[in-house]
């Protein structure tokens, strides 16, 4: 799990370093702020039509040979558009098509390296490997991002490119070392379930996943909590730029600030949510609507002082409902189903991460950046509360049983998990 974790660390700075440089490539190459939209939606798109596939492979392939060939698969692409932008041959056909393709790969790397992490650790600690993940996730997000404009500035875009897939080949090599821990979720499906689910129409079908997924409430809660808080809040870099260099009258460098620390926020909040052991959807749900009241504090923000006060716990809040959702999302499936949930998970994910920004632009163009955080916050907390208070009307209400002699009236146990 140590190695896994530091290759991890080293993908995620090179994935970012990559991030931090491709919008402006693309403007470089095509003098269009659409044609950088479009760059993203096409790499997006993939995850959109093609995940629920992607996590059957995953659930039918060897995981580990899955995630090497995946990685190595991503490392190519990489050092193959570093060698385009080298020579100067990288044009706007070429850029999509490998944008395209690079999501296609994705919807398998996504899901096979999620799961292999939690194979390394015994099913009592995946809660947190889940979290030491997101921990490694936020640190390569702060440190690809300042690597990426020294790289560019010193030796050009390809050099970020070529060790972005430098990053790539490392965990592709690391990868073949690793031993599942003793008692793994992945060996520990019990007999009968391995043995239903091989006898269900061609063993590992696209369907399985979709009708799980949909059949379970904690997971459709899960997703309309993820989902409402997705498209109202979180895009931090849109809204609090557009406060930042508007209301507040800063400039760059303030929300340069404020990017660090949200960063430092993600690291604080991952590092608590590893020592989540039986997190609930209900949690989640809590801290979503408490990040959704901290976003309508921040928008009223009378000065750029008072805001990074805010910022720092609102990034906290939002790291740790994330961890204790994925853990939920990772966990809650049967071991031989969870390659597919998690592509069921990134179609519907990708649905609100391309609605999340268009919805907020258009919020703003209403209301301005301080009414669109207040009411996106105040909207993401009221739904949820609501949602929760009608789950509660329905597990309280009478429910009758019919027997031959009479007919008994029982309520329900209020403890019951979320």
């Amino acid at each position: 799990m140590r190695w896994w974790s530091v290759a991890n660390l080293v993908s995620n700075a090179g994935t970012w370093m990559q991030l931090t440089v491709q919008n402006l490539l693309v403007l470089q190459i095509t003098g269009s702020a659409a044609a950088t939209g479009l760059s993203m939606s096409v790499q997006a798109a993939p995850a959109l039509l093609m995940s629920v596939v992607g996590g059957a492979a995953v659930d039918r392939l060897p995981r580990r040979l899955t995630a090497a060939v995946s990685q190595a698969v991503l490392g190519a692409i990489a050092f193959a558009t570093a060698a385009l932008v080298a020579t100067g041959r990288l044009d706007l056909t070429l850029l999509m098509v490998l944008a395209a393709v690079t999501g296609v790969v994705a919807t398998v790397d996504g899901p096979a390296c999620a799961l292999l992490g939690n194979d390394l650790v015994p099913p009592e600690d995946v809660p947190s490997a889940i979290g030491v993940g997101s921990l490694v996730h936020s640190a390569g997000r702060l440190a690809g991002a300042a690597l990426g404009g020294v790289t560019v500035g010193f030796l050009g875009t390809a050099a970020a490119y070529a060790a972005n897939g430098v990053s790539f080949l490392f965990v592709a090599s690391v990868i073949p070392f690793l031993r599942p821990a003793y008692g793994a979720v992945r060996s520990a499906v019990p007999g009968p379930a391995r043995d239903a689910a091989e006898q269900v129409g061609a063993d590992m079908t696209v369907r399985q996943g979709l009708l799980f997924f949909l059949r379970r409430p904690r997971l459709v809660a899960l997703a309309g909590v993820t989902g409402i808080s997705a498209v109202l809040g979180r895009n931090y870099n849109l809204t609090l730029a557009v406060l930042v260099t508007g209301p507040l009258a800063g400039g760059a460098g303030s929300f340069g600030t404020v990017s660090t620390v949200l960063a430092v926020g993600g690291i604080v909040g991952a590092v608590l949510g590893a020592r989540l052991r039986r997190p609930s959807v209900r949690l989640v749900g809590t801290l979503a609507a408490a990040g959704g009241l901290l976003q309508a504090i921040a928008g009223l923000a009378p000065s750029f002082a008072v805001l990074l006060v805010l910022v720092l716990p609102m990034a906290v809040v939002e790291t740790v409902s994330d961890t204790a959702g994925t853990t939920v999302l990772q966990t809650d499936p049967p071991a031989h189903l969870r390659g597919r949930v998690l592509g069921v998970w990134g179609s519907v994910s990708t649905v609100w991460g391309l609605a999340g920004p268009p919805a907020l632009g258009l919020l703003m163009e209403l209301a301005g950046a301080r009414g669109a955080l207040v009411s996106g916050g105040l909207l993401i907390a009221v739904s949820i509360a609501a949602g929760h208070l009608l789950r509660g009307r329905r597990i309280t209400a009478p429910v009758v049983l019919r027997t031959e002699e009479h007919e008994v009236t029982a309520r329900p146990a209020l403890g019951t998990a979320a």
